[in-house]
């Protein structure tokens, strides 16, 4: 087990109300414990990933750390505006975080300590991969980790579950390692927020329009679900100077992840697609009943404006085919009931990430969710989830036994 040193920046985190009258415990020592599924957790490739395995073309390409005539580092990557890099000294947890998550057999104990019986895992250096106007590089990118991802974890697949990283700005190549991970057994896709990375351009390719059926169409054969995680639109380091690292994060790193839900579910693509579902990662649910209110409000006010005419109401079709993930999110838990979206978010712990809730999970979970009734709880913690991305339940977990 980790060895966890509490240092006063996070001793907040140790804060909790605990379970008392609760059915089941999020506690990891616990004899009556939830099914619980970590919906995002991330990887911690090797830093030579990209560099020894892609191909010769792309190598003097890929995201790389320089050193300037002033002896000041700086991160480099085609879609990100060059990024300072200050050499920081982190302590306690912080520190353990920053490290944890490389070994596959690391990784099982640290799911034990924090309650956590399977995991969904996506990259963490690579979530810049699609940080490129290049398309066909982001897909070359995608290929090296994907293959990697598989090699490292496909014995461990029953409880760690890498997601396939497809670049969807290249559509041919993204048909192809479509097909190829569901082959080689993925239990689930990523896609990028835009297929193209950048600003807005209207005359970029996007995800509500007909020219993805036949990628809709594939994906829908293989019965893989879709996830976007935040971060992978546009560059998330927009902001610079005072509050910047608050400002970049909520302006420029989560709320971009609307983005793909209104594209689908305006769009008529769950009509053409019934068997889709989808899921936004990392990027909380607080907005998702402020979500489903704007669309509905749109396509009713903007009614003669909206091509195509749907059959049902954008928010129908987010109930029927959307999820979201989150780690600590009370506002959007007090509405879960209320919005009938308790059979639609996921938690998550975000391991090892600094915004994440490890090795404290069980404490957020007692703080966050004691308003919730013991159904609703198993099915966020872990029973939604499992449907959505195909684990295995033990019978005493299932949803039966709370009935």
């Amino acid at each position: 087990m980790p060895i966890v040193e509490v240092n006063l920046p996070n001793q907040w985190r140790t804060e909790t109300p605990g379970h008392q009258g609760w059915q089941r415990t999020p506690r990891g020592t616990g004899a009556n414990k939830y099914f619980m599924v970590s919906t995002d957790s991330h990887a911690n490739e090797p830093a030579t990933l990209w560099a020894e395995r892609i191909e010769p073309e792309y190598r003097e390409r890929i995201p790389r750390i320089i050193v300037d005539e002033h002896g000041v580092k700086w991160r480099i990557s085609e879609g990100h505006r060059p990024n300072r890099l200050r050499d920081q000294a982190l302590e306690g947890e912080d520190d353990l975080r920053s490290k944890a998550g490389a070994d596959p057999e690391e990784r099982l104990q640290d799911m034990a300590y924090d309650g956590i019986d399977a995991e969904i895992i996506f990259p963490n250096k690579g979530l810049s991969m699609w940080a490129t106007p290049d398309a066909k590089f982001a897909q070359a990118q995608c290929r090296v980790y994907n293959t990697w991802a598989w090699e490292t974890f496909r014995d461990y697949n029953d409880k760690m579950s890498p997601v396939a990283c497809i670049a969807t700005g290249d559509f041919e190549g993204a048909m192809a390692e479509i097909e190829r991970t569901a082959k080689l057994g993925f239990r689930a896709l990523t896609l990028p927020c835009k297929p193209i990375w950048g600003a807005h351009e209207v005359e970029h390719a996007n995800y509500n329009l007909p020219m993805f059926d036949p990628m809709w169409e594939l994906i829908q054969e293989t019965g893989l679900p879709i996830t976007f995680h935040i971060s992978t639109g546009r560059d998330p380091r927009a902001s610079r100077g005072n509050g910047g690292a608050v400002i970049n994060y909520v302006t420029h790193s989560l709320s971009p992840t609307i983005e793909p839900v209104a594209n689908l579910c305006a769009s008529g693509v769950f009509e053409r697609f019934p068997d889709l579902k989808f899921a936004t990662i990392e990027a909380g649910i607080g907005w998702v009943p402020w979500l489903l209110d704007a669309m509905d409000e749109g396509y009713r006010k903007h009614h003669f404006w909206v091509r195509p005419k749907l059959e049902k109401m954008p928010s129908d079709y987010y109930r029927a085919h959307g999820f979201a993930t989150f780690q600590e999110d009370p506002s959007g838990l007090e509405l879960a009931e209320q919005y009938g979206l308790v059979d639609n978010f996921m938690w998550a712990n975000d391991y090892p990430h600094h915004e994440g809730t490890w090795p404290h999970s069980a404490e957020a979970i007692e703080r966050t969710m004691h308003k919730l009734d013991d159904v609703q709880r198993a099915k966020i913690l872990g029973l939604n989830a499992a449907g959505f991305f195909g684990f295995d339940v033990p019978e005493h977990q299932r949803l039966e036994a709370y009935l």
